[in-house]
């Protein structure tokens, strides 16, 4: 990203990877000991990784996960925050939130790796990828009452959305951790698994890869319509979507390919 110093760049590649682990598939790997806090490094880190994968042109799934056992990522970084007065404790949230902005509006479909605690910036990093897969030691939540603060980076706005309003209150309220099982079944999750969570993530990305990136992604842009609209104007923007798949995405090709009874041959 522009503007950052280059000691900081090389700190962000310290703590944040990217590799691509099969064709179309990105893993990010977020190693900050001792619990991934995010700060800034790491911050920084998740901007480059997205510039990887825009300047590479071909990413269709993203994979984020940990290197640290027991942690995805722990939350703000406290320390950071103690030393910090107002006006930069909210360039810090605006930072946080401009990635996971990034992040949910990208062009590509994205998965949360989760075997550890995720709770505060940790867990609306996990909310805004695209679906989330928990191992058995997940935990999440959004202690923030304790601090005397509230979720700051998109977390009061995204779990409601999954879960519904009173869960999401319940667990923001208590500031309490969710546990994986209990995070699957109110769809704060989307798949769990009692093994390793990486390969869970992968075998999840090798399915995601297959299908039409555009129609997956205009999925998502109206899924997301039936909760932010009215009906009628979730309707319409389900419309409009069917119609640019035919203008400018796969469908074409896709019905073709079915017509000849054969596989399509999508970007």
């Amino acid at each position: 990203m522009s503007g950052r110093e280059d000691g900081m760049a090389d700190q962000a590649q310290d703590v944040v990877t990217s590799t691509t682990v099969s064709p179309g598939i990105s893993e990010v790997t977020l190693e900050r000991s001792p619990a991934n806090a995010l700060g800034i490094p790491l911050l920084d880190g998740l901007h480059s990784a997205m510039d990887a994968a825009e300047k590479a042109g071909d990413v269709k799934v993203m994979v984020i996960r940990s290197a640290i056992p027991g942690f995805f990522a722990a939350g703000a970084d406290i320390k950071h925050l103690s030393s910090i007065d107002a006006a930069s404790f909210t360039a810090y949230g605006d930072k946080m939130r401009e990635v996971n902005d990034r992040l949910a509006a990208s062009p590509w479909i994205s998965v949360a790796a989760v075997d550890g605690v995720a709770l505060g910036g940790g867990l609306e990093l996990a909310m805004a990828c695209t679906l989330r897969v928990a191992g058995p030691n997940g935990r999440f939540g959004l202690p923030e009452v304790k601090l005397g603060l509230i979720p700051g980076a998109g977390g009061t706005q995204r779990l409601p959305r999954l879960v519904g309003r009173g869960r999401a209150l319940d667990i923001m309220l208590t500031a309490r951790q969710v546990s994986a099982d209990e995070a699957y079944r109110i769809g704060l999750v989307d798949r769990l698994t009692d093994g390793d969570v990486t390969v869970a993530a992968r075998e999840l990305a090798d399915q995601l890869i297959g299908p039409s990136l555009p129609a997956q992604l205009a999925v998502v842009r109206t899924v997301d319509a039936a909760f932010d609209s009215p009906l009628a104007e979730g309707s319409r923007v389900e419309v409009e979507q069917i119609q640019q798949l035919f203008e400018d995405g796969e469908a074409a090709e896709g019905i073709r390919a079915f017509v000849d009874k054969r596989k399509p041959e999508f970007r």
